[in-house]
């Protein structure tokens, strides 16, 4: 299968290992990042637009035509943030882009980086989870091929990424312990980008994949 994928969140931890997996497979054809600054990769699949507006894709929906994947690895923080304003960057903006995506693409598969303990009920104490929640549920509402929602706990880094959350740079030594004493709730970011690479190429059982699903996805 020829994978033509566009990836969000590239300037992040999780996006830039996930472009830098995708680049690295030769199942992939090509690859558009969109970016509100530079990522700083260059490749001969790669292809970046620089967008500040994700809550409007007007400008450059002509663009976005010809892609059967989509990982949307973009996601901003709920700390210190009131519920209207982490719905703005979270819920509405991502239902901007998958819309805009699935009128152009209706053939792509979406992948989704939600995260641990998303309420799919939507009616939790936690803000965060409601929101992720809400997002998860309508996206799999949308005539996408597919939608699969990812919900890794820890991830562990990647070597080399210049994204990486400073936290892990200290912590990462601890993966070994981590994935002994917590086994359902880590996963290495590699094996994120291996199996969204996978559930483009074959599918998958599950729409909502929680990190054992992720690894047996992703073939570890």
């Amino acid at each position: 299968m020829s994978i033509k994928t566009i990836i969000t969140g590239t300037t992040g931890m999780v996006g830039e290992g996930v472009l830098y997996v995708a680049l690295a497979d030769p199942r992939v054809e090509k690859v558009l990042v969109i970016n509100r600054r530079p990522c700083g990769v260059q490749h001969e699949k790669l292809t970046e637009i620089i967008h500040k507006d994700f809550h409007d894709f007007s400008a450059i929906e002509s663009q976005l035509s010809g892609y059967n994947a989509c990982y949307f690895c973009l996601g901003v923080s709920s700390v210190g943030m009131k519920e209207k304003q982490y719905r703005n960057l979270t819920y509405d903006l991502t239902m901007h882009v998958a819309n805009t995506l699935v009128k152009l693409n209706p053939d792509m598969t979406f992948c989704y980086i939600s995260g641990a303990g998303t309420d799919s009920t939507e009616q939790g104490r936690s803000m965060w989870a409601r929101v992720k929640g809400k997002t998860e549920n309508d996206l799999a509402k949308l005539p996408f091929k597919a939608v699969y929602n990812f919900r890794p706990g820890y991830i562990q880094p990647m070597p080399g990424m210049k994204n990486t959350y400073r936290i892990l740079r200290y912590i990462s030594w601890l993966y070994p312990f981590f994935k002994t004493v917590f086994p359902k709730y880590v996963i290495r970011l590699e094996e994120v980008g291996q199996a969204m690479l996978n559930a483009t190429e074959k599918g998958y059982d599950k729409t909502v994949l929680e990190c054992q699903d992720i690894r047996k996805l992703a073939g570890s």
